[in-house]
């Protein structure tokens, strides 16, 4: 089914080139303009600290520069993107992950590192911050999709599985993580009955709009903005994704028309998340329209 309001690809780059910080810049020319990925990488080398983590605002909500699990693991999803997922580079960012995780072995939101430097009034700063299925289940997926072997992940992947067997109550960004764990653990078959049983909370808790035309009617999760609601393709960035199965056809094309036509005349996507300091949506919204363009685009939605 063919979008109702095709995005603009053009106008996006003009978007990108006007705002954006190089890294996004250099990711938007590696993923449509045939850019290298050495480039991608170069760019990335900025934000690595010597203990093998990355910091320096590298994920615009966290500012400063000491090392954090957020930041690593966007540093792994950058390296993800442009396939340089292995080697030392990996092996040292798992060296980094073992020295920063709980006695479960698992990863806390945020460190007290950050204390002292500004960060978002949403995310915490704990003298004893706990292990999170959110901040431990992006990063185990994507290394086991990249099949990458480290003495870290075998704890880290015990710890996932018990959170999502656990999850009875949630909200829309740990299923997001939940989601990025499933659809990279080696048990497919267990992976696929979770991702099954998941499907059945987000629907019965109504974690996700399925009709935008009604989406005032949808709850907002507790300490999110408002309107900061989830949509299908929020889950399912990619049709091979285990959470493609939770949505009709309709249900789907529905939210990838809305994805569309939310692109603004600048160019970009807006945040939906809460604003708190100019900066950071800034920065921000190149990250968003980047991942709404690689959504488009692996569902076959082409620009004008």
């Amino acid at each position: 089914m063919a979008g109702t309001g095709a995005h603009s690809l053009a106008r996006a780059e003009q978007f990108i080139w006007l705002t954006a910080r190089v890294l996004e810049q250099r990711r938007f020319a590696h993923l449509f303009l045939d850019g290298s990925a050495d480039a991608v990488e170069t760019a990335l080398t900025a934000y690595l600290n010597e203990d093998g983590g990355y910091g320096h605002a590298l994920e615009p909500d966290l500012r400063g520069p000491v090392s954090q699990p957020m930041h690593t693991a966007h540093a792994l999803s950058v390296l993800d993107s442009i396939g340089r997922c292995a080697g030392p580079r990996v092996e040292r960012v798992c060296r980094y992950l073992t020295g920063v995780s709980t006695k479960e072995g698992a990863l806390p939101a945020l460190l007290p590192a950050q204390r002292g430097y500004p960060a978002a009034p949403f995310i915490p700063v704990l003298d004893d911050p706990p292990a999170e299925l959110l901040a431990t289940g992006p990063v185990v997926g994507l290394l086991h999709r990249n099949r990458v072997w480290h003495a870290w992940l075998f704890r880290a992947t015990d710890f996932c599985w018990a959170a999502v067997d656990a999850l009875e109550r949630s909200h829309p960004y740990e299923i997001e993580a939940a989601v990025a764990f499933l659809d990279g653990v080696p048990d497919r078959a267990r992976a696929e009955a979770a991702a099954d049983r998941l499907g059945q909370l987000v629907r019965e808790q109504r974690l996700v709009v399925l009709d935008p035309r009604r989406r005032a009617e949808y709850p907002v999760a507790s300490g999110y903005a408002p309107g900061e609601h989830h949509f299908p393709y929020d889950y399912a960035r990619t049709p091979g994704s285990l959470a493609r199965r939770w949505f009709s056809e309709d249900e789907l094309d529905g939210s990838l028309d809305r994805l569309e036509a939310e692109q603004c005349p600048d160019g970009g996507w807006p945040v939906a998340w809460r604003r708190w300091a100019p900066g950071t949506e800034l920065e921000g919204r190149p990250l968003v329209t980047l991942r709404a363009l690689r959504t488009l685009r692996a569902y076959g939605r082409r620009p004008r």
